[in-house]
């Protein structure tokens, strides 16, 4: 690539030098939090024959999502920290650029599911597993994979089909698309109109069904005539809702802000809320909100332990 001719490493500013070890150690510390539960919650599920069902299969897919989400970008900002390297290679940045772009719209997309899910559980539930059965759920879940593997290969290309013949300096712990875009040699308003044009599309899309699909499960939650089946029906709901939410107000902050907030510290701060709140807080929030992942997770020493001997 006549790209690579030019400038065949980057270099990631990250962290100031004077907090290196305060990174790593913090940096360590969310990876290991987020890598344990996250596995606990996808070990627990597959473990536990009862959470077999739609919702869960679901949940799993978050969870792989997530681990891979957070192993794009922290391990190399820690392996920086530990050894105050800041390069990365072309071919590197390359991989993130595709790897963040898959996962980030992965996670949109399951979560956009997890709705629909919820949506036929409460306001169809005489069809459920007709509507969901496991041929459907699969291919939900393949096809939200495979559209972000394709959706990311036209972003990145785009990205580096620009030229960086000048600055190689990367305002940022990781390869992001934005701080590409301020170093490029060429006009890069084509991908920011791409990117704010999709971005605004897909947005406004999953917002509004997530939304509809939610009044229509407040107004039949509302009709269930006792306490504790509207309590169990929202608590289904909450963890779903909690999670979104967190998703998507770190995501369009950190792309669809106006250029007058955007500085240095700024960028970094948002960069850090979507590439590392939803993938840690994600299996937390599933913990505290839903009683059955709770039973899982109790069990799960035990299961364990029986397959084990």
């Amino acid at each position: 690539m006549d790209n690579q001719s030019m400038v065949t490493e980057f270099f990631l500013m990250g962290f100031p030098d004077d907090v290196q070890i305060l990174h790593f150690v913090v940096f360590l510390a969310i990876y290991l939090i987020s890598l344990v539960g996250n596995l606990i919650i996808t070990i627990a599920v597959v473990l536990n024959h009862r959470l077999h069902t739609p919702m869960y299969f679901f949940l799993v897919n978050l969870s792989v999502s997530d681990i891979c989400f957070i192993s794009t970008t922290i391990p190399k900002s820690i392996a920086i920290s530990w050894t105050r390297n800041k390069l990365i290679t072309f071919s590197g940045c390359v991989a993130q650029v595709f790897l963040v772009i898959t996962f980030t719209g992965n996670e949109l997309s399951l979560l956009t599911i997890m709705a629909y899910d919820r949506y036929v559980a409460i306001c169809h539930p005489l069809q459920y597993s007709l509507i969901m059965n496991w041929n459907r759920c699969i291919q939900m879940a393949v096809a939200s994979w495979l559209s972000n593997l394709i959706h990311a290969l036209l972003q990145t290309s785009m990205t580096f089909r620009l030229q960086f013949c000048g600055s190689n300096i990367i305002g940022q712990y990781f390869c992001d698309v934005p701080q590409l875009q301020k170093i490029s040699c060429m006009d890069t308003k084509i991908n920011q109109i791409l990117i704010f044009v999709l971005g605004l599309f897909l947005d406004s899309f999953v917002i509004g069904f997530i939304f509809v699909s939610y009044g229509y499960i407040i107004s039949a939650v509302i009709r269930i005539p006792s306490a504790q089946g509207r309590r169990k029906a929202f608590s289904t709901c909450t963890p779903h809702l909690t999670v979104f939410a967190l998703f998507m107000i770190t995501a369009v902050f950190s792309y669809m802000r106006p250029k007058a907030l955007s500085t240095p510290t700024v960028d970094l701060l948002s960069a850090l809320l979507y590439t590392i709140l939803p993938p840690v807080l994600n299996p937390i929030i599933y913990s505290f909100r839903n009683k059955d992942i709770q039973e899982a997770i109790w069990k799960l020493p035990q299961q364990l332990n029986n397959l084990l001997m």
